[in-house]
């Protein structure tokens, strides 16, 4: 009982929970487009012939990536 509220405490500091992958990269996509995007975090599936089903695939996989992603999209919330 005990582990579930640890578990939902340790998510009060996180400003991405509740946020899907999906939701992050297609804001992404809108806000700069694949090839800005592609310039701002060097990674083939934003660089030869993107998608986001190939993006996602990526992502989930790869966990760097995935931070500087959502580094991106916390930094995109900023301005």
């Amino acid at each position: 009982m005990t582990d579930d509220i640890n578990i939902d405490n340790s998510q009060d500091n996180n400003p991405l929970h509740g946020i899907r992958l999906i939701d992050i990269l297609e804001f992404l996509v809108e806000e700069y487009g694949w090839e800005e995007l592609g310039y701002e975090i060097n990674i083939n599936c934003f660089t030869n012939n993107p998608s986001i089903n190939s993006s996602l695939k990526f992502l989930r996989k790869t966990q760097w990536a995935r931070d500087k992603v959502e580094k991106l999209y916390l930094n995109a919330h900023k301005k």
